[in-house]
């Protein structure tokens, strides 16, 4: 079945749900590194996924209510979203598919209050998610 293929500025949507952290996720950008273009911009290849880093994120969790920071990262492309024909130079073209397993990586530990003393640091050093790509293009496909 054919996707739309994935070029350079699409957007990339985390969804808030990571295990039991809640993150309020800002979009991040595919840059694509393709030799091909659609358009006039590069095609994003196998690989480029690995680029997104949406530092900054705010989260929290049940037991940890004062919020923390992170950042959104991709763990690994479904599997409808790297292209099994469709190529652009020797790598595969990045499809829209559907969702993509992502990754929260804690920088400041929400807390949890201490009625005796100071807060106490959340001490999960990250947590799994989804996300999903948006893309511009419409009529460009890759199976």
């Amino acid at each position: 079945m054919s996707n739309p293929i994935l070029i350079d500025g699409d957007s990339v949507l985390f969804m808030p749900t990571f295990g039991l952290a809640t993150v309020m996720p800002q979009p991040g950008t595919l840059k694509g590194s393709g030799p091909g273009t659609y358009k006039g911009k590069n095609i994003c290849v196998e690989g480029d996924e690995k680029n997104v880093s949406v530092p900054g994120c705010v989260y929290l969790t049940p037991t940890h209510p004062i919020p923390g920071t992170g950042t959104l990262k991709i763990d690994a492309l479904g599997g409808d979203q790297k292209a099994a024909k469709t190529k652009t130079g020797s790598k595969a073209v990045l499809l829209k598919g559907g969702n993509f397993t992502a990754k929260f990586e804690v920088q400041s530990p929400a807390q949890q209050p201490n009625p005796s003393g100071p807060p106490m640091p959340d001490t999960t050093p990250n947590y799994s998610g989804m996300g999903m790509f948006s893309t511009t293009n419409v009529k460009f496909q890759g199976t």
